[in-house]
């Protein structure tokens, strides 16, 4: 029985076993007969993100059917199409006037693979701007280790620890800048845009970079998901994520779970741009 299934899924992963065993329980009594899929699918969330209103906790459904997530061949393909698609990350580099560059990046922040020639690319092409505003207004997910990429394009040479994900057994997965990139752009001021709808691994690029002291946040309080997550089948077109680890930042011993990253200078999303280069 799939709530069967899910609730198991959800005791044996979910990266706090006491607040499993009461998600568990509010699949308990769910009426779900005579729903569609998508409708299922909404359900289930609802019901999931009861207890701790954990965002990463879901079921999502995709029409075209699931992403593969252990053929690793079916996994890299998979990317490679998303990338050809939406961008691996980087979606614009432009300058504006007054010599400030314009990164915008999203929707999903892809593996390394994917990110690294693009991010090379574009820190290329803003080699030598007055500031530059970074723009995750719409970036709802990504992969640590492209995160860290990233931020390493705007620090120093020396490695720098971001993020800690803790799993559920102790074990401990770091994450650090690397020394591995060009160019870099240590010195020059960033903004990063935020809105509501920044997620996830968008929500840790701006979380990293103000932890740091190395971006000022204009926009708005961004909806607040730091627990990586795995993903489980269910059937062809729904799929079970589940949160296995809890993020810890370097900086500030916690993260931005349930409270997002909070704008140093707040203003509605679509004004974010205007407020930051009037700064």
């Amino acid at each position: 029985m799939l709530i069967t299934r899910i609730q198991d899924l959800v005791r044996t992963h979910y990266v706090f076993p006491d607040v499993a065993v009461a998600i568990a329980e509010s699949l308990d009594d769910l009426a779900v007969a005579g729903l569609d899929e998508p409708e299922l699918a909404q359900e289930l969330t609802t019901a999931l993100q009861s207890v701790n209103g954990d965002r990463h906790l879901r079921v999502r459904h995709y029409p075209d059917g699931v992403p593969p997530e252990q053929d690793e061949d079916d996994v890299r393909a998979h990317f490679a199409e998303r990338a050809r698609h939406d961008g691996p990350a980087i979606t614009e580099v432009r300058r504006l006037d007054g010599n400030v560059g314009l990164l915008k990046i999203g929707p999903v922040i892809l593996p390394p693979e994917f990110v690294r020639p693009a991010a090379a690319a574009a820190f290329t092409l803003l080699d030598g701007v007055r500031r530059l505003v970074i723009d995750l207004r719409d970036c709802v997910g990504g992969v640590p280790e492209s995160v860290a990429l990233l931020v390493s394009h705007l620090l120093g040479d020396a490695p720098v620890h971001l993020v800690d994900l803790i799993h559920r057994d102790g074990s401990v997965e770091r994450s650090s800048t690397t020394p591995a990139v060009a160019p870099r752009l240590p010195d020059v001021p960033v903004v990063v845009l935020t809105s509501s709808r920044t997620f996830s691994g968008g929500e840790e690029l701006a979380y990293d970079l103000q932890a740091l002291g190395r971006a000022v946040v204009v926009g708005e309080a961004t909806a607040g998901g730091a627990h990586p997550r795995e993903a489980f089948d269910l059937t062809a077109r729904l799929q079970l994520h589940v949160p296995v680890a809890r993020s810890v930042h370097a900086v500030t011993g916690t993260n931005w779970e349930g409270v997002g990253v909070v704008p140093d200078h707040s203003c509605p999303a679509e004004r974010a741009l205007e407020v930051a280069l009037a700064l």
